[in-house]
């Protein structure tokens, strides 16, 4: 599908990204009109539980279970193997209402690996770009997103709470960003959470030369909903976050 959207989500642990992550991927599923593809890729696979899915199968275990056949003779590139590793990543998506989830895992193996890591590369490129809109939860840091999974996104969002350290991750990802080495994006913005008053997001304007896509305020559902293990896609549509993450997809043109 050519004209698939990406969307990687940053930010300092804790500061609710993936919880941000899962209730944008509840919006943008319920347009029968979109293909929607999660990509997990924080080795904690908190996304997943956000979302309310077991995963059964990580693309690590895929790479782990490839680099055990090389180990014994088999080669990377062969034919046969290429076919197994695209059917295997494809048998990994986890389907759900309105979208697919794919979880990336936690690498354990030593060694580089370089090509069967390419190779896995390429294979979840060719899978996005079957899906309309890609959301890809990654880690504080943006780097194992060009290593792991893609290196061009459409929008790189970064995700804060009010807090100085939170805030100051968000910067420091956007510095290493702007250099387009470690990631190539086309629009990049902030989207704050926990927000108490407006007069915390004049004060943090004052703090970021990041353009800020919104915010969504301190929210007692959604920590409810955390604290009993429940899918954040059950949070009722009468939330103003909601609402407040529909604007932010509205701004980034990826619902009407």
């Amino acid at each position: 599908m050519a004209d698939t959207k990406i969307v990687a989500m940053c930010g300092k642990g804790g500061v609710g990204k993936t919880s941000i992550s899962a209730l944008m991927i509840k919006k943008l599923s319920e347009s029968n009109s979109n293909k929607i593809l999660a990509i997990d890729a924080d080795p904690a696979v908190g996304l997943a539980t956000s979302l309310g899915i077991q995963v059964r199968k990580t693309v690590d275990d895929i790479r782990k279970d490839l680099i055990v056949k090389i180990r014994k003779g088999d080669s990377p590139g062969n034919r046969d193997t290429l076919k197994l590793l695209d059917y295997e990543v494809f048998d990994a998506l986890e389907e759900h209402d309105g979208f697919a989830l794919l979880a990336i895992g936690r690498p354990e193996d030593e060694g580089c690996f370089c090509r069967v890591n390419s190779l896995l590369k390429e294979i979840i490129g060719d899978l996005a770009h079957r899906f309309d809109i890609v959301v890809i939860d990654g880690e504080a840091g943006i780097e194992q997103i060009n290593r792991r999974v893609m290196k061009t996104v459409d929008h790189l969002v970064l995700v804060s709470d009010t807090s100085a350290k939170g805030l100051g991750v968000a910067n420091t990802i956007a510095l290493v960003a702007s250099d387009k080495k470690a990631v190539d994006f086309k629009s990049m913005g902030l989207v704050l959470n926990r927000v108490r008053s407006e007069a915390e997001v004049r004060d943090i304007r004052g703090r970021t030369d990041l353009e800020i896509y919104g915010w969504l305020t301190d929210d007692d559902t959604i920590r409810d909903l955390d604290f009993r293990g429940e899918s954040l896609t059950a949070m009722p549509e009468s939330s103003p976050n909601l609402g407040i993450i529909s604007d932010i997809l509205k701004k980034m043109n990826l619902v009407a």
